[in-house]
């Protein structure tokens, strides 16, 4: 069975779209992005309708964010199922407006259509005043680096949909990651002009790095691996691997970036007045396209559909 990237590809050499990335630059200034939820694949139990409205929203906000772009408008298209109740639908409502204003986007319409189960479609603009960091810009002697800590969401998947154990607020963070996601979007605005490359992690820390990677024709050693804390803790507590959900878990709304080694001390001072965390975990080197944790290679494995 065909993957979701070997779909993707299909339909890029079709369509003779050259240069693969989550959000598309037109006229210069114009950048949009689209994205799909699927409540049978991207809703854990738990996820109240407001919240599955917002993480519609917050997946866009996120590949924007990672391109330094602020979000403008946006478009939705809902898939209803026959019998949807009222609470349900203003439960929806209520998540869009909510995001609406927290992200500052104007939501301007959209499409209602009946579907076998429930379905958001998001389309968003923003407006760009400067080239946009690609997939491709990673070269040799840059830092690799992260708006974030790597294993809460997957933590919170874990207790949400497997029962795990935990307590306190190592599980308040790990649930409310999954539940109420945050798209790095200071991060961006302040960082991006320095970016060579870039991407959300929403797929996984492993196939991020590999996207980075693969497409700048470079490799990637990483030294310093961005665990949250607790994640250990967790992993030993509930027998699982600290590996897997810090490298291949996913619903990580971080962004993963490489910055010039020229760029990096301005690029630290932007981080310092914006307040936001500039985490350096790696260096790329020259390759062709392979990813290193610790000097083993690690895994091209992350969150993908159809796989």
């Amino acid at each position: 069975m065909l993957t979701e990237k070997e779909i993707i590809r299909i339909f890029a050499a079709k369509l003779g779209i050259g240069d693969l990335d989550d959000v598309a630059l037109l006229y210069k200034r114009v950048v949009l992005k689209c994205d799909m939820l699927v409540a049978s694949t991207d809703v854990p139990p738990g996820m109240e309708a407001w919240q599955v409205a917002r993480k519609s929203i917050v997946s866009c906000a996120s590949d924007l964010a990672a391109k330094g772009v602020k979000p403008d408008s946006a478009m939705i298209s809902l898939g209803l199922p026959r019998g949807v109740t009222r609470p349900y639908v203003e439960g929806l409502a209520n998540g869009f407006a909510g995001a609406s204003k927290e992200f500052g986007v104007k939501i301007v319409g959209g499409d209602t259509n009946e579907a076998a189960g429930l379905v958001i479609d998001c389309s968003m603009v923003g407006f760009a005043n400067r080239k946009l960091p690609s997939r491709s810009g990673a070269r040799p002697g840059d830092y690799v680096v992260v708006s974030g800590m790597f294993g809460l969401a997957p933590a919170g998947l874990a207790i949400l949909m497997k029962n795990a154990i935990t307590s306190g607020m190592f599980r308040k963070q790990a649930v409310e990651s999954v539940l109420l996601p945050l798209p790095r979007r200071h991060f961006g605005m302040a960082l991006a002009k320095h970016f060579s490359s870039s991407i959300d992690s929403s797929d996984g820390l492993a196939t991020s790095l590999y996207e980075l990677a693969t497409q700048s024709g470079v490799n990637v050693v990483i030294d310093d691996v961005p665990a949250a804390d607790g994640v250990d803790k967790f992993a030993q507590e509930n027998n699982l691997d600290a590996h897997e959900l810090l490298f291949h878990g996913g619903e990580e709304y971080e962004i993963v970036a490489t910055i010039p080694k020229a760029k990096l001390k301005q690029a630290e001072a932007a981080a310092r007045k914006a307040k936001v965390g500039l985490h350096v975990i790696g260096r790329v080197q020259k390759g062709t396209g392979d990813v290193f944790v610790e000097k083993k290679l690690l895994e091209n494995r992350g969150y993908t559909h159809l796989s």
